[in-house]
């Protein structure tokens, strides 16, 4: 790889300065890279200001020849957007790496719209705005090894990544991770109310719910047991947690949860169909 091959690899443009474009922006500068190495295509003038006066990074309205110095392009438009998108910056952007972090939108049709196959998708969620994210990436056959590690390098700030040999498999991480943060949202909300129905201050309730998240979540990291033993020693048979699960096992709880966990599969293939027309 020539010098200058190096030199274009550390120049990004983001198509979509929104939250998800800003935790990456923000891990790369913390990284080192240089805030005149980064530029962004964002069409709204108020999150323009906002990203050159937080991250000293370059705005633009719209795309133009300067993408052609970018060695990867990293897409964070809205799915029904992307398509025109990609039309209007496919002649600037032939030879770089493309990340699209856009939901439902195939690799396929990515690759159809730029006219380049070294595409890769990533499926994040929104703990990544505060370096807690998890990230599922597909590749292209066309994305080599140093791609590859090129794009860990770019995630690895904004939380944990793994790789996926199948592509079908981003609806059932949509559905999983993608989502997900929102079902602990609705699971802390629940907890909340009821600590307040049950007499404790909202800032306290507030405050216990969301502790116990966290730290039943870093035991199950930190341990190897699965989370059934893990709950198991929490339950005492004839005890409170254990009239809890039981009002909980006879409300079907689990298995409502786990439907709207497919259905929300089912929607991520859906919008796979909706978006991905060539």
């Amino acid at each position: 790889m020539t010098s200058t091959s190096r030199a274009n690899n550390e120049h990004i443009a983001f198509i979509g300065g929104g939250n998800m474009a800003s935790a990456i922006i923000g891990g790369l500068l913390k990284q080192g890279l240089p805030a005149g190495q980064v530029q962004v295509v964002e069409p709204f003038a108020e999150q323009r200001a906002k990203l050159a006066q937080q991250f000293g990074v370059q705005v633009h309205e719209g795309p133009g020849a300067w993408l052609a110095a970018a060695g990867l392009v990293v897409w964070a438009v809205k799915p029904q957007v992307f398509k025109d998108a990609a039309l209007q910056t496919r002649f600037h952007t032939k030879t770089a790496l493309h990340l699209s972090v856009a939901a439902g939108v195939r690799s396929g049709s990515i690759a159809h719209w730029l006219g380049t196959e070294r595409v890769v998708r990533a499926m994040p969620n929104t703990p990544a705005l505060v370096g807690k994210g998890m990230t599922a990436l597909f590749a292209r056959e066309a994305a080599t090894g140093a791609d590859k590690l090129a794009i860990e390098k770019v995630l690895k700030p904004t939380g944990d990544y793994l790789w996926l040999a199948e592509e079908a498999q981003l609806d059932a991480v949509t559905a999983l991770s993608g989502s997900g943060p929102a079902y602990v949202f609705y699971f802390i909300e629940a907890m909340i109310e009821a600590g307040t129905d049950m007499g404790l201050p909202l800032a306290q309730a507030r405050q216990l719910a969301i502790g116990t998240f966290v730290g039943a979540s870093a035991l199950a990291q930190a341990s190897d047991e699965p989370p059934q033993e893990l709950r198991a020693r929490v339950t005492s048979k004839g005890g409170t947690t254990y009239a809890a699960l039981t009002s909980m096992e006879q409300d079907r709880v689990k298995m409502q949860f786990m439907r709207a966990i497919h259905a929300a599969r089912q929607r991520a293939a859906e919008l796979g169909d909706e978006f991905g027309g060539a």
